[in-house]
């Protein structure tokens, strides 16, 4: 097990103890679980692979979850409400609560910051960003959890930032719809689509940060 999952592994066995103590055997399967949905995808991954790389029987996976999708939810569910969120909100709190004399300034910490936090927990992050795509449930908890919040604070700082003048009047959710697509483009090709390749986060930052604010204009 890598650290980064050593990591994510120990905060959602505290996660769970606020409510209910695991067993060694749930913190095999979640441990199995979280690994090869990162590894295969959800759909890809049968409870006959967790139970084997757990080191189970695969009775015992349904002794504790009904089926796999419940499997799944006790993974994404208490990470994102309890650990992703917060994670979130305090991270972002770090860069919002700064100040900052100009947007770009604010960009830029925005985006080193995002890149700091999939390194630590990749790992999850990767198991929710395949599966939200596919299960309505999670994309609805998602919304509640971490996306309405994080866009009514950054909906404030463009707004300030176009008090200025340094941002052309458009709606702040289409600045926001704009500047995220540049971000999280980066971050699924820098950790998922092409994690093999070598990167360099901080000459890529500052082309981030040049393409968000010029554009393409030479």
């Amino acid at each position: 097990m890598t650290d980064d999952v050593d990591r994510w592994l120990s905060e959602l066995i505290r996660l769970y103890e606020d409510d209910e103590r695991l067993t060694d055997k749930q913190i095999k399967i979640l441990q199995a679980a979280v690994e090869i949905f990162a590894e295969k995808g959800y759909a890809s991954t049968s409870t006959s692979e967790i139970a084997h790389r757990a080191g189970v029987a695969e009775g015992t996976i349904f002794r504790h979850y009904a089926t796999k999708k419940d499997l799944l939810f006790s993974i994404v569910t208490p990470v994102m409400s309890k650990l992703v969120a917060p994670f979130v909100f305090r991270d972002f709190n770090k860069v919002l609560h700064l100040e900052y004399s100009t947007y770009e300034e604010f960009v830029r910490a925005v985006i080193r910051n995002r890149i700091d936090f999939a390194q630590r927990y990749w790992p999850v992050l990767k198991v929710m960003v395949r599966e939200i795509s596919f299960q309505p449930q999670l994309q609805a908890q998602f919304k509640v959890e971490v996306g309405t919040q994080v866009a009514q604070r950054i909906r404030r700082v463009i707004q300030y930032f176009q008090r200025q003048g340094e941002i052309v009047e458009f709606p702040p959710e289409s600045v926001m719809r704009l500047t995220a697509s540049v971000v999280l483009g980066y971050l699924l090709t820098r950790f998922l689509w092409m994690s093999e390749k070598p990167w360099d986060d901080h000459k890529d930052v500052e082309e981030m940060v040049r393409f968000i604010l010029h554009g393409l204009t030479p």
